[in-house]
């Protein structure tokens, strides 16, 4: 079980920062963007499962900056009128600003992957355009579209559902044609399929995409001989 911690931020501010350590010696670090929920047992839960594979992890509280140590409670329609109320409140330049902190926080363990769900599925294209990750993920990242012309600077895997009814289905195939070389998967499911706290929950769907995320950055997140020799 990880624990939450206090961070500042480039610009002074402090956020909470959930902190989930391996067994040892990590083999890398990860950064999870969580949801347009927000930090909830979710993002905490998927920070513990990353560290039981064996890597440093963290994810930032990003509305703590609009309402500091605020939980949005569930995902009922009453949490996501508090979720849409809080994202409005985050300014993207701002909350690339606190991902690339948080990614710097986690260097520590070597090379650094970030994964992102919903709302932190558009940030993980972000952190990998902008932000200079080994690796990234984005499970549903709606928004992904609006910076298309972005160039990812690392490895790039994106999941999409067929049947989501926020995110349209064209998100992918407008992704696989401006960048080929990524590869983007769909599932016949809804949106927050991977979140077993969600109605939408979709267990097939959730084990195939995190079986292709884990491959994916045990394969891209292995630090070179002269970093694991501390040189």
């Amino acid at each position: 079980m990880g624990q939450m911690t206090e961070a500042e931020m480039d610009d002074g501010v402090s956020i909470r920062v959930y902190r989930s350590e391996p067994q040892g010696t990590p083999r890398a670090g990860i950064v999870i963007m969580h949801e347009a929920f927000g930090m909830n047992d979710h993002i905490r839960d998927m920070c513990d499962r990353y560290a039981a594979e064996g890597y440093l992890t963290l994810s930032a509280a990003l509305y703590d900056r609009v309402e500091h140590g605020i939980e949005v409670p569930g995902y009922g329609e009453e949490a996501l009128e508090a979720a849409l109320r809080l994202r409005k409140g985050a300014d993207w330049d701002r909350t690339v600003a606190d991902m690339r902190a948080t990614i710097e926080l986690v260097r520590e363990a070597g090379p650094v992957g970030v994964v992102g769900y919903c709302w932190g599925g558009s940030l993980a294209w972000l952190a990998a355009t902008r932000c200079g990750v080994d690796a990234a993920v984005s499970y549903y990242g709606g928004q992904i579209i609006q910076f298309i012309d972005d160039q990812p600077g690392c490895p790039f895997m994106a999941h999409f559902a067929e049947r989501d009814v926020h995110v349209p289905p064209e998100s992918a195939s407008i992704l696989e044609k401006h960048h080929p070389n990524v590869p983007v998967f769909m599932y016949d499911a809804n949106h927050g399929f991977n979140c077993d706290h969600r109605a939408d929950y979709d267990a097939g769907s959730a084990i195939l995409a995190q079986q292709r995320t884990s491959e994916f950055f045990a394969t891209n997140l292995t630090a070179t001989p002269a970093a694991a020799a501390g040189e």
